[in-house]
């Protein structure tokens, strides 16, 4: 029950990696929020979880993510913890990326993440203690061909992330990344779809493919990230900052 009596906001919390982390986080005492655009979901979810409540909100839009984040503070005290796990993955040549499908995934991805981070800290005082995690990728560390918006925006999470640890040296608050590699949940499977529809293969080996892309060619459990996050977020760990953590089954960088 290490987090008793701290409040945790996961965006992206209602499937994968992101349930995953809440739900870990709820356990060891943390009063978590699970962000989303699918009320009905998170209301599931909370209903299954006596520590875990939901908050729509859409991290692509200033607003949502400003009003959503206030409002979760004054429902459950600053926002100690802060997974920025909301993204979204879509791929195919560069040369047919069109402007808007660059700008969405951007937005999401990294607008996204800055606007969680930058909401969350609005709630904590210089001398707070925190945990500022963002869920990058190995996209973020190496090239990803066929993902050129999805790389950029992965980078730049992690560029981030170094930007705030050095701005925020000395105090109690840390920043890291999560680099997974090729995740078991559902937005590989959507992926796979589109592969298999591109290479004109099955779908079953366009999952093949990207268990390849883990270095120990299987794919990895959500669980595997939590534990990762869940370790950043411990006293454990109050000497890592500004680091990216790769989970890949092997050297990626």
């Amino acid at each position: 029950m290490e987090h008793q009596g701290r409040h945790a906001l996961v965006t992206g919390g209602g499937s994968g990696i992101g349930y995953e982390i809440a739900k870990d986080l709820a356990a060891a005492g943390a009063t978590v929020t699970i962000t989303g655009r699918r009320t009905s979901l998170l209301k599931k979810i909370a209903e299954r979880h006596e520590r875990i409540h939901p908050l729509t909100m859409d991290v692509s839009d200033e607003g949502s993510v400003r009003d959503g984040i206030a409002q979760a503070a004054s429902d459950h005290g600053p926002v100690a913890i802060c997974i920025a796990n909301a993204g979204i993955a879509e791929g195919g040549p560069f040369a047919g990326v069109a402007l808007e499908d660059w700008r969405r995934v951007l937005t999401t991805n990294l607008d996204g993440a800055f606007l969680t981070l930058q909401a969350a800290m609005a709630t904590l005082d210089r001398d707070s203690w925190g945990r500022m995690i963002a869920i990058s990728s190995i996209a973020g560390v190496r090239g990803l061909k066929g993902a050129i918006p999805y790389t950029v925006s992965k980078h730049g999470m992690i560029g981030l992330i170094r930007g705030l640890s050095e701005e925020y040296m000395g105090s109690q608050i840390t920043f890291n990344a999560v680099c997974p590699g090729y995740v078991e949940t559902d937005i590989v499977t959507s992926q796979a779809t589109a592969i298999a529809k591109r290479q004109n293969i099955s779908e079953d080996e366009a999952t093949q493919y990207m268990a390849k892309g883990n270095r120990h060619r299987v794919l990895l459990q959500a669980d595997e990230i939590s534990a990762a996050t869940l370790w950043l977020c411990s006293e454990a760990a109050r000497s890592v900052n500004g680091q990216t953590i790769q989970i890949a089954g092997g050297q990626v960088a």
